[in-house]
């Protein structure tokens, strides 16, 4: 299944859609996904049956404002691409253990809503990403109830400011400024039996989808990689990001970049850093495309 959180007037409250054979159509009660994963079984049948035909106008995070975002930094290509670019070896911690930060479930966008530029820095980055919503809440999961634990995929975009990361860097704590002011989520989720097609079983650590990803900049195609690429599985994200704590329903955990999904990563002259003006499409088969024009803050 596919939901979609929208608005069907520019004015209009949020609302929740379903997409059926013969369009998108609004589930009565739900304002975003995360309500849909708070009903009944009995409930959600009956907002099934009463679900009425609806044309989007406005997209939105698929979770408004989820409890917490993890993101982690799971793709070794990604790591030793960007620490190459600052002179830096694979630290032999990285293979020990799933390392995340937190985001700002505050300050979220979705499809095509428009990224204003912080006006403090020159050096604005795209990160293409793949995410999940957590569908139940609990701790200390082992893998498989880890996995059990995914309700839906959707894009993201982990929107970056390099020169003021590379300052908080060396201060030894961070990210924050340089990632707290903007992600992207969309353009809607995915339920897991839809990527089945794509899914790589792995008793031992947890299920792989190979979803060939892609980003676009102003119709440039500059990044191309693979969700199966991931050196830690969502399983494996999942149950660490349960340990000692409590996940809820409607948290957000991110993949971390994809090898080659960010202009840091490519070679020397290959594209400037954004400006206002600039629009930045990701894609993930079997889910969709994510679009954002970047603004002035003005």
């Amino acid at each position: 299944m596919r939901f979609l959180t929208c608005c069907y007037q520019p004015d209009s409250p949020p609302c929740l859609a379903v997409w059926l054979e013969s369009g998108w159509f609004q589930l009565e009660g739900c304002r975003d996904f995360s309500d849909w994963l708070r009903q009944t079984p009995a409930e959600r049948e009956q907002r099934l049956r009463t679900a009425r035909p609806i044309t989007p106008t406005v997209y939105l995070p698929p979770v408004l404002t989820p409890p917490s975002i993890r993101d982690f930094y799971a793709f070794e290509a990604h790591v030793r691409n960007a620490r190459r670019r600052r002179g830096q070896e694979m630290p032999p911690e990285w293979y020990q253990l799933p390392a995340f930060y937190f985001s700002n479930p505050a300050s979220l966008l979705g499809h095509e809503q428009p990224l204003r530029k912080p006006p403090d820095t020159e050096q604005l980055d795209y990160e293409l990403e793949l995410a999940v919503i957590i569908g139940t809440e609990g701790g200390d999961w082992n893998l498989q109830e880890a996995e059990a634990a995914i309700a839906g995929f959707t894009i993201m975009n982990d929107w970056s400011a390099r020169d003021i990361q590379q300052l908080e860097m060396r201060i030894g704590l961070g990210p924050a400024k340089a990632k707290d002011f903007a992600t992207s989520l969309g353009p809607w989720v995915v339920t897991p039996d839809e990527l089945a097609r794509w899914r790589e079983p792995d008793p031992q650590r947890g299920s792989r989808w190979r979803l060939p990803m892609r980003a676009w900049v102003n119709n440039i195609l500059l990044s191309e990689g693979n969700a199966g690429d991931m050196h830690w599985t969502f399983a494996e994200l999942i149950a660490h990001a349960s340990r000692n704590t409590r996940l809820r329903i409607g948290d957000v955990i991110g993949s971390g970049t994809v090898g080659t999904g960010c202009l840091l990563e490519q070679a020397e002259g290959t594209h400037r850093w954004l400006q206002p003006g600039d629009i930045v499409e990701l894609e993930i088969e079997g889910i969709g495309h994510l679009r954002n024009p970047i603004v002035s803050a003005d």
